[in-house]
């Protein structure tokens, strides 16, 4: 039996995820990181996309972070992320929804830091409908 690694996943309201896991895969800003126990040292900017938390070969859960931060060390991954949200809870119809809403509102954004803020928003929603549509893994 291989080594486990610790992953924990941190949102504004708290530890939303922490569990020894096999492998866990990371939406870094580069590219995925696959992170298994024993990892080099790595600190990442973490893209909007799909946490894919593996149990032996397969995905036991699959959760969405619209951006943050993750650290890797040899024992553990911890992600720090500004939203999360369990894709099995997300639709394709109302992440659709959550897109037209978005787009609206940067159509009728009158301050530039209102329009930079829906435009975010718009582009986080669109990573989502992207992992919902077809999972990674």
């Amino acid at each position: 039996m291989s080594a486990k690694v610790s992953f924990e996943l941190v949102s504004p309201d708290g530890l939303t995820f922490s569990q020894e896991v096999d492998m866990v895969v990371v939406p870094g800003r580069d590219g995925d990181i696959g992170v298994l126990s024993g990892h080099a040292p790595v600190m990442s900017e973490v893209r909007p996309g799909a946490i894919c938390v593996f149990e032996g070969n397969d995905v036991s859960k699959r959760i969405f972070v619209a951006g943050g931060f993750a650290e890797v060390t040899p024992e553990r991954c911890t992600v720090l992320s500004e939203d999360t949200v369990d894709l099995e809870e997300l639709s394709v119809a109302a992440v659709q929804e959550e897109i037209r809403d978005h787009e609206d509102d940067v159509t009728h954004a009158t301050e530039e830091a209102e329009k930079e803020a829906a435009e975010k928003a718009l582009e986080i929603a669109r990573a989502k409908l992207e992992v919902v549509q077809d999972p990674p893994y």
